[in-house]
């Protein structure tokens, strides 16, 4: 497995350069750094060649991850809105085939965050996401992008809140490159197991979000962190491992994650530093082999 970051646990704004994080990753002990999609809407070609060429030169690897507007909905009701939505994803996934990226992932089959004031059409808006998502997986298919479909909880999104609800969303679209996303986070709230659900996603997990219950880094709470790392040892997972903590208030970021209070505990960007390079060595520690004969049971009910 390889671990990542994301670039937000030092920002404030998803729509900033997340270049000069590339040193700073590689530095800390990590081998992927994770940026915004929204960062790629506008940029220039200079820009996208500069980006692609520090992490080449660092020996980082690059994924993306994205929370797409409302005008940028898969399963809208509007065919003007999928039409512009498809469109974007067209040129967002060409823009990652040129920077070598091959995951993207997300609530990338809906929109985020999601506006409950509006009426929720769930039957009619997983119909249409399916078959979108079947034309953009099509799409990132040729692009040599995996297409990962995040589970969100239920106060974030509405249309796929369970590793099971992915599965069966995933066979329906039925493409190669779109696959499943899981993330503690949402996890903890929506799956009654997350070794369960881990083992359930199976070959079909393409990524994988670490965080703790209240988005703290790995190690910084209480999830059953050697177990969670068993189970994806059970299903052969070889993929990425990015933690995405957000643990300061303020900006655009903070008010989309709603963080409404200090979770660094008042910590300098030195011991943010200092935290993250903690915590992914403590992931590489508990996740790195067999650790008790749970090991072999998860693996049994894996195959």
């Amino acid at each position: 497995m390889k671990y990542g970051i994301y670039f937000a646990y030092w920002e404030k704004e998803w729509n900033v350069d997340q270049k000069q994080y590339i040193s700073k990753v590689k530095r800390l002990g990590f081998d992927i750094l994770e940026i915004s999609c929204a960062m790629l809407k506008n940029i220039s070609m200079r820009e996208l060649e500069d980006l692609k060429k520090e992490a080449e030169n660092e020996g980082i690897i690059l994924t993306a991850g994205y929370g797409p507007s409302a005008d940028e909905n898969l399963g809208s009701p509007d065919a003007a809105v999928t039409e512009h939505a498809i469109h974007f994803y067209t040129d967002i996934l060409k823009k990652l085939e040129f920077l070598n990226i091959h995951t993207l992932g997300g609530g990338i089959y809906s929109y985020w965050p999601v506006d409950y004031t509006r009426p929720v059409d769930k039957a009619g808006d997983w119909s249409r996401s399916v078959a979108n998502v079947r034309k953009v997986g099509k799409i990132a298919q040729e692009c040599g992008v995996d297409y990962c479909l995040e589970v969100l909880n239920r106060f974030e999104g509405y249309l796929i809140n369970t590793c099971a609800e992915c599965r069966a969303f995933v066979e329906e679209v039925d493409v190669p490159s779109v696959k499943i996303m899981l993330d503690t986070f949402h996890m903890n709230i929506e799956e009654d197991s997350m070794t369960e659900a881990i083992l359930l996603a199976g070959d079909k997990l393409g990524h994988f979000h670490v965080g703790e219950n209240n988005r703290r880094l790995p190690g910084k709470g209480g999830f059953p962190w050697y177990e969670i790392g068993m189970a994806l040892r059970a299903i052969g997972y070889q993929g990425n491992v990015v933690m995405e903590p957000f643990v300061t208030s303020g900006g655009t970021v903070g008010s989309d994650i709603k963080v409404w209070r200090d979770l660094s505990r008042g910590a300098s960007q030195q011991q943010l530093d200092e935290d993250a390079k903690n915590s992914v060595a403590f992931l590489r520690n508990v996740f790195s082999g067999p650790n008790s004969d749970y090991y072999s049971v998860l693996k049994n009910k894996s195959n």
